[in-house]
């Protein structure tokens, strides 16, 4: 005879079942979290040089970013979605992001200002869901989710070493993924603050 499956806690109030932080997806988004570091010091140790570190490193960034949409489908498949799990998701692409953009200008091979504007936005963003947070947590909407994908390809590009494979035509691809990746960053975060602005704005004509 089979055993049913134990149910999940009920809410204190008997409505939707609690979902516990401590879950596979948001095990992965720390873990990315923790990466961060590691493949950091990897890219700079390798100062350059375009040895196995910075081949090293740029696989781990790809692996580790890649996990964006394994955490996020498990959470969703499963019945796993949390507000931490929405907190920490956002949190983790830019400490990856954030990571690679300054240690890529440290090295000289991207311009600060190209680094200044997306951490700004980035940060911004970050502070302003926190500083709401009592309202609710903000999920990353589509645009914002397009953004953090061509961020993570133009950076990926930049960091793997391909001009030693293909030539230095890969500088002009690099380019231009890195100036598709800013302009993005910027709009979405501009349409962010906008689509914030006039849900508050609703809830306040409700009240």
């Amino acid at each position: 005879m089979s055993v049913p499956e134990t149910p999940p806690p009920a809410a204190a109030d008997g409505g939707s079942p609690r979902v516990s932080n401590w879950n596979l997806p948001n095990a992965i988004t720390v873990v990315r979290i923790l990466l961060a570091p590691l493949f950091v010091w990897m890219l700079l140790a390798d100062d350059g040089q375009d040895g196995w570190l910075r081949w090293a490193a740029a696989v781990l960034f790809i692996v580790a970013i890649a996990t964006d949409g394994v955490d996020g489908a498990l959470a969703r498949r499963n019945g796993l979605v949390t507000d931490l799990g929405k907190l920490l998701d956002p949190i983790a692409d830019k400490v990856l992001t954030g990571g690679a953009l300054i240690a890529l200008s440290i090295l000289g091979e991207l311009p600060w200002w190209v680094t200044v504007v997306i951490l700004v936005r980035e940060v911004g963003i970050t502070i302003y869901r926190f500083v709401v947070i009592r309202q609710g947590v903000i999920a990353a909407s589509r645009g914002g989710k397009i953004k953090t994908i061509v961020q993570s390809v133009a950076i990926s590009f930049a960091l793997v070493p391909l001009w030693t494979v293909f030539g230095d035509w890969i500088y002009w691809v690099d380019g231009v993924l890195m100036t598709a990746a800013v302009i993005l960053t910027v709009w979405t975060g501009f349409d962010y603050l906008w689509q914030a602005w006039k849900g508050r704005r609703a809830k306040r004509a409700l009240a």
